[in-house]
């Protein structure tokens, strides 16, 4: 469904479609900011609809009918073919994608190198051809770090394991106890058997010591029947978890029934996460994020050692910080990851699967998500607090290419760590 916005204004797209006979590019620029259509421009660093001497300041991304996507926050264009066009003060964008761009100052490098458009003496007009609505695309310098769109499948499939053991291990997470199975080899393949997600309330301290005994004990005994040597049976404890002042009381209650519990630190669980998601093959062309309830964790190898830095998690909201301060803090960490591995990344967690999930086609390992802008069908506050944080990994390394695996947990990576 069109926004309110785009409705009102799309009467006005038919008549912004360049005229047969040519007219200057100066003269065209003097009739679009005299006039009265609408047209896109940015204005004290703010994306703003000006329809002649009115302006009003744009509060949501707008799809323009030829399929061109104009992002309020990025004050971007981002074009049909992909391509992103960061707007400067004084560029004009019509609602059928013509863009005139004011020319940069004589000797001036481009606002934003990984889109510009070389610089002329009058400003570069694009503008439809008289005979179809769909404009001219320009040709900015791609984005050295988008190699990949957001949309299309993710073939990559790992060896198998020969002749593997089963190992067992159990989260014990700020939003959800998840149990899982793995068969692992010698050379460290591995294969997901089985795995189970529950919920719990360990963040908000309402989980009892009953119930968290109970549920343990069910997972223990699935293990067990599945054929998990009680030896390989393990229980580890997330970096948010541990925040809770109940959590030691369900430790002691695991170490009583003589098991070994170990609890992790947010960079201990960025390692795992990495180890467990990235595969060999992008070791040196990818990272991953671990998006969890209280942090989130972003990792890559550096020179062979990992790297891990963390941020806010997808239940900051309960927190009353701000979206406009997680986003920018979000952005100062993901923009130390290295531009030659931005190409792809690994995301796992609990908000990274309801997108995922919301446009799984079948059963495949890997679902390449959708940009952080296309799910308005997806609503609740730690949706909302994970695209925030979606939406700020994507502006901060220019990746399209965020692959989730259904397979993929910090557990794992525990498990592989033995």
């Amino acid at each position: 469904m069109k926004s309110p916005l785009l409705s009102s204004l799309v009467v006005a797209a038919g008549l912004l479609v360049a005229t047969a006979a040519p007219i200057s590019a100066q003269k065209r620029n003097t009739q679009v900011v005299s006039g009265s259509l609408p047209w896109f421009t940015v204005a004290n660093k703010l994306m703003v609809v000006q329809t002649g001497s009115t302006t009003k300041v744009l509060e949501k991304d707008v799809t323009l009918p030829n399929g061109s996507r104009v992002e309020y926050k990025t004050q971007s264009v981002v074009l049909a073919n992909g391509t992103r066009v960061r707007l400067q003060e004084g560029d004009l964008l019509s609602l059928n994608g013509e863009l005139i761009q004011k020319s940069p100052a004589a000797g001036a490098p481009p606002a934003d190198a990984t889109a510009s458009i070389a610089p002329s003496p009058m400003p570069t007009v694009l503008a439809a051809p008289a005979t179809a609505p769909k404009p001219a695309t320009p040709t900015p310098a791609p984005a050295p770090t988008a190699t990949a769109p957001y949309t299309g499948t993710f073939s990559y499939r790992p060896e198998a394991p020969v002749n593997g053991k089963l190992r067992g291990v159990v989260e014990l997470g700020a939003s959800g106890f998840n149990m899982f199975i793995i068969r692992v080899d010698d050379k460290r393949n591995w294969k997901l058997e089985k795995s189970e997600f529950g919920n719990s309330l360990v963040m908000e301290n309402m989980a009892s010591e009953e119930d968290v005994r109970t549920g343990l004990k069910a997972y223990i005994g699935k293990m067990l029947d599945f054929g998990v040597p009680s030896r390989d049976i393990h229980f580890v404890v997330s970096s948010g978890a541990a925040l809770a002042e109940n959590t030691h009381r369900i430790v002691k209650g695991l170490e009583a029934l003589k098991y070994v519990v170990t609890t992790v630190t947010p960079e201990r669980e960025g390692i795992l996460g990495l180890r467990a998601a990235l595969p060999a093959d992008y070791a040196t062309k990818g990272f991953v994020v671990d998006m969890g309830s209280a942090n989130s964790k972003i990792s890559w190898y550096a020179a062979g050692q990992p790297r891990v830095e963390d941020t806010y998690g997808s239940k900051y909201y309960e927190k009353n910080v701000d979206d406009a301060a997680v986003a920018a803090a979000v952005k100062a960490k993901a923009a130390q990851v290295p531009a030659k591995l931005r190409g792809t990344c690994f995301i796992i967690g609990g908000v990274p699967y309801e997108l995922a999930k919301a446009v799984r086609q079948g059963q495949e390992p890997y679902t390449v998500l959708k940009a952080p802008t296309d799910y308005p069908q997806l609503s609740g506050a730690k949706i909302k607090s994970g695209l925030n944080i979606y939406q700020a990994l994507a502006e901060a390394t220019g990746c399209q290419q965020f692959v989730f695996g259904y397979d993929s947990n910090f557990t794992i990576g525990y498990l592989l760590s033995l």
